[in-house]
């Protein structure tokens, strides 16, 4: 592994990265909420819930959560933004937001 390269993904660089200690029965939570619900299975309004609540919790699971937890911050937050897009491939793209080429 190639530590702090820029070529790697922040996926790449987390360790538990893989997800096995979520997918150990073990390890999950008794009441099955470890890995929340399907994205698929979310409504409009509750899928941009779930991504404002990650997105607001972003900067403090960077620096101060254990691997585990960041992992699965990472990992729950491509879910939901997958599903977004998934639903929203014409989205709407701010001129602002656009760089010269």
């Amino acid at each position: 592994m190639m530590t702090g390269s820029t070529d790697m993904s922040p996926e790449q660089r987390v360790p538990e990265w893989g997800g096995d200690h979520l997918a150990d029965p073990a390890s999950a939570d008794l009441d099955g909420d470890t890995l929340g619900v399907d994205p698929t299975e979310l409504s409009d309004e509750d899928l941009i819930r779930e991504m404002h609540s990650l997105h607001r919790t972003r900067l403090d699971t960077l620096r101060h959560a254990a691997d585990a937890a960041l992992a699965n911050h990472l990992r729950r937050t491509a879910e939901l933004e997958t599903e977004y897009l998934a639903r929203h491939p014409g989205r709407e793209v701010d001129p602002s937001r656009l760089r010269d080429v």
